[in-house]
């Protein structure tokens, strides 16, 4: 893929965006990076090819990654009430769960009955310190003050939501008695060479010369530079595009029996399949179209940032491209979709 006809520092003007990052990608490799401005408002820090980005809800995507892996090896059951296996918190039981149970495939789809509190799970507050999960889906956090539970039966509607991917980030720790950073180190990032890639959440011990800051609609700087989610599964992954190309082109080798990290063909066809009757939703990313026109996405909006992942699977073509602004608009409507755009023309 190749950016034509779109003069990208022009745009970025135009939309008061400080720094930008794209990773390219065609017949299942590398084939580009562009960088753009800068890290930080007013400094000399400028983007790199290793600068890293909050990549807000695109650690949905990664989530689907490790699960898959997970369940090739036989530590999770896509299929399977997710309670059988969870150990520190269990879904409550109720009217909504007597007849059709919480399983990884409506969690990772977003079909599992659960809608996300108003208001909830916002960025980390440092006077408030760091929720465990268990607090999180107990309601007993200022992060999410109401307990979650499923509101509607299973698979029968679907609601976004990041408390699914709690839930999932709870079973993955208690199943494998690590953190969920810890499996996705060991399973995902040090096997594919992710060595820009964080989801450890306090980010205390890390060096901040390659990390953006977050800047506002206005291109000024986010109150804490910083802003960090406390739910590493959901919307707390932070990393590079080239590292992001990277996941995308292993699920894309994965579909042609070639995976690095050992996911067969068959769950990696599983995962951009449309699941229960919902054409767009795969398992931790969307869809639209079908066969070799099929396209998988995955979007990070949040305070201070907004990126997109878009991968054609079929014919091996994608991109990953993040920036260091909130414009308060869809992605599509702002400056990654002026570019996304570019691409697909």
């Amino acid at each position: 893929m190749k950016l034509k006809n779109i003069k990208v520092e022009e745009r970025m003007e135009h939309y008061n965006v400080n720094g930008l990052s794209i990773a390219l990608f065609e017949e299942g490799q590398i084939s580009g990076t562009e960088s753009y401005g800068l890290l930080e408002v007013k400094s000399d820090r400028k983007v790199s090819d290793d600068s890293i980005f909050s990549a807000c809800s695109i650690s949905k995507f990664l989530t689907g990654m490790i699960v898959i892996k997970l369940l090739e090896e036989g530590y999770l059951d896509l299929d399977e009430d997710v309670n059988e296996r969870l150990v520190t918190w269990k879904v409550p039981e109720n009217e909504y769960t007597k007849n059709k149970k919480v399983t990884l495939r409506n969690l990772l789809s977003h079909q599992s009955g659960i809608k996300d509190p108003e208001g909830s799970f916002p960025e980390l507050k440092p006077d408030k310190g760091l929720p465990s999960m268990v607090e999180l889906l107990e309601g007993k956090s200022d992060y999410c003050i109401v307990p979650i539970e499923v509101q509607i039966e299973p698979e029968s509607e679907f609601h976004y939501s990041d408390a699914g991917y709690c839930i999932i980030q709870q079973l993955i720790e208690d199943v494998m008695k690590m953190q969920f950073y810890q499996v996705v180190n060991e399973f995902i990032f040090k096997p594919l060479g992710m060595e820009s890639s964080f989801l450890n959440t306090t980010m205390l011990e890390i060096d901040k010369r390659e990390f953006s800051c977050g800047h506002n609609k206005n291109g000024k700087l986010v109150e804490g530079k910083y802003p960090i989610y406390p739910y590493p599964a959901a919307s707390g992954l932070w990393t590079t595009s080239l590292d992001l190309a990277v996941l995308v082109l292993e699920l894309i080798n994965a579909l042609k029996g070639e995976s690095k990290i050992g996911i067969s063909k068959s769950l990696a066809k599983e995962m951009i399949t449309s699941q229960r009757g919902k054409n767009w939703a795969g398992l931790g990313v969307f869809l639209e179209g079908s066969e070799k026109e099929l396209e998988i996405t995955s979007m990070g909006w949040g305070v201070g940032f907004q990126c997109m992942m878009v991968a054609y699977p079929r014919i091996e073509k994608g991109a990953v491209i993040m920036t260091n602004a909130e414009l308060g608009v869809h992605q599509l409507e702002g400056i990654i979709g002026e570019i996304y755009n570019s691409l697909i023309s």
